[in-house]
């Protein structure tokens, strides 16, 4: 089954190709060239840190009394946010280190570093886009978002790499809506996407596929099917303009690697992680939502490569050992 899996998702996919480059740049980048800068002990960090800790624990209490199965021996901090290596929901590979890593809540405290270095500010409306590949990262970034009394209008897509949320019956919406019912965060998604192949889950299985449908009707949450790039981009693009709060968003922080946010460009590749604020910008058909938003003058935070991320802010990597 793992086998047919891994070939299914890894044929025939421009995208996954461009990801898979993605990482390894990065992490021989951050081989050659560590830098660190360490953050600054705030408040609101420590604030959001708390939030996500909390978060961290209703999940993983979640899965103990809904019997949702834990591997001690991919996830021995029993948080509930590291699924299993192959599932029907897994788009491409990833690196199970770096999943275990974005667990710490500091990477709470790193969101609210990034914003503030973004300009953001209380009373602010940020634009959010998170896949299934990094479920903590998503309450990170919403983590901050309340510590720091900001907007987020996110929009979430489902497909997942390995070691994401990739449990079909919990993954990253019944996550997101689980910590909604706790009242740990009161904003939910402005919308969600089946994600994988063209955003609309063309390499899943199609009983699958029609399971993430059913649930994405449930919930109730605007579902957002559209296998056209260019008009995928748009859509999100007017969700995210025309928000709840009515404020111009002040910053873009994409999670993950969808292919709705990243494009099909090659120009991708340049992205740092962390916080952009000049990027180059490929054309029209081949543009994802993060050069939508730069375009607009808008900073972005790209949190993709992770090794990078916690190199250059002096975060420990892999929390295997680590007890949070």
């Amino acid at each position: 089954m793992k086998t047919i899996y891994k070939v299914k998702n890894q044929k025939n996919s421009r995208f996954i190709i461009i990801a898979g480059i993605v990482s390894l740049i990065a992490y021989i980048t951050v081989l050659l060239f560590p830098s660190k800068e360490p953050l600054p002990c705030l408040p609101t960090a420590e604030k959001a840190a708390k939030i996500m800790k909390k978060s961290i624990f209703f999940v993983s209490d979640y899965c103990k009394k809904k019997n949702i199965k834990i591997d001690e021996k991919i996830d021995p901090n029993h948080t509930g946010l590291i699924g299993p290596e192959y599932t029907p929901l897994v788009t491409t590979l990833g690196n199970l280190e770096a999943k275990r890593t974005t667990t710490n809540p500091v990477f709470a405290g790193l969101l609210v570093h990034l914003l503030q270095k973004a300009g953001v500010v209380p009373g602010d409306t940020i634009a959010v886009g998170c896949s299934g590949s990094f479920p903590a990262l998503m309450i990170a970034i919403l983590s901050a978002a309340r510590a720091m009394s900001i907007h987020p209008v996110v929009i979430i897509s489902l497909g997942a790499s390995s070691y994401g949320a990739t449990n079909v019956d919990f993954n990253l919406l019944h996550i997101y809506k689980l910590l909604l019912d706790k009242n740990v965060f009161d904003v939910p998604p402005a919308a969600v996407s089946l994600g994988g192949e063209a955003d609309i889950g063309k390499n899943f299985d199609p009983l699958v596929k029609e399971k993430l449908i059913k649930q994405i009707q449930k919930s109730g949450v605007n579902f957002l099917y559209e296998p056209d790039l260019r008009r995928n981009v748009i859509k999100r693009m007017k969700i995210y303009t025309n928000n709840f709060s009515g404020n111009r968003i002040s910053a873009f922080v994409n999670a993950g690697g969808s292919q709705a946010n990243l494009g099909t460009s090659n120009l991708v590749l340049k992205l740092k992680p962390g916080l952009n604020r000049k990027i180059s910008i490929p054309p029209e058909k081949d543009r994802g939502v993060i050069f939508e938003m730069a375009i607009r003058k808008i900073p972005i935070i790209h949190l993709l490569f992770i090794k990078g991320l916690v190199t250059k802010y002096g975060i420990p990597w892999d929390l295997s050992l680590i007890h949070i």
